[in-house]
């Protein structure tokens, strides 16, 4: 009787291991950065549905929200998504001077945004709306004011990009991930405010 057969694995060729390069680090590090940022808004957001109905002395959400005002404010932010996207395309042709323009156009968007809200918020305030009036204006207040944070360092982010190629002129192959990271911050600040419009404004103002 003839000994077993023995089959030997031979070893699967390795290529030579290869450092991660910058604009690798960079993405990864802006997905895990995001997907604490997303954890950290479901947190903000299950504290405001929590809170929401405890209104104490202060006026209501059905007595407060102006839904054309942010409904304005929410199309201005979606609109600016679609000029991002338009820059980042010019971008990725090569084409210097639309991407300027479109950059320009999606910070003014931002910053248009954020000035509805500072109106937003104003008008409140003067009508007995406070952080510290109740539990709802705590955690409306933090909610919001939070996301407009993240749309204000957005603008200052695309700031920095459009001074980067006015120095150094236009964004070739190894620096466009410089503008793709930051259309990606763009595009998930653009998607929470989604979440957010729909949960507090439009739920708020029927419920």
């Amino acid at each position: 009787m003839s000994a077993p057969e023995v089959r030997t694995l031979e070893a699967t060729p390795v290529g030579p291991y290869r450092l991660p390069t910058p604009a690798e680090n960079t993405k990864l590090g802006i997905w895990v950065w995001l997907a604490s940022d997303c954890a950290l808004f479901a947190a903000l957001i299950a504290t405001y549905v929590s809170m929401h109905g405890h209104v104490g002395h202060a006026p209501t959400p059905q007595q407060l929200f102006d839904l054309p005002l942010t409904a304005t404010a929410t199309f201005v932010l979606l609109l600016s998504s679609l000029t991002m996207g338009l820059g980042l395309e010019a971008a990725q042709h090569g084409e210097h001077q639309r991407l300027m323009r479109w950059l320009v156009v999606t910070m003014i968007l931002g910053l248009a945004f954020v000035g509805l809200q500072a109106v937003e918020f104003t008008t409140y305030v003067h009508r007995g709306l406070t952080p510290d009036a109740s539990n709802f204006g705590a955690s409306f207040f933090t909610l919001v004011g939070f996301h407009g944070l993240h749309v204000t360092f957005g603008v200052a982010w695309l700031l920095s990009i459009f001074i980067f190629v006015v120095r150094k002129g236009p964004l070739g192959p190894r620096d466009l991930w410089r503008l793709e990271a930051a259309s990606l911050y763009w595009y998930f600040v653009d998607v929470v405010w989604v979440v957010i419009f729909t949960v507090v404004y439009l739920l708020g103002k029927v419920s």
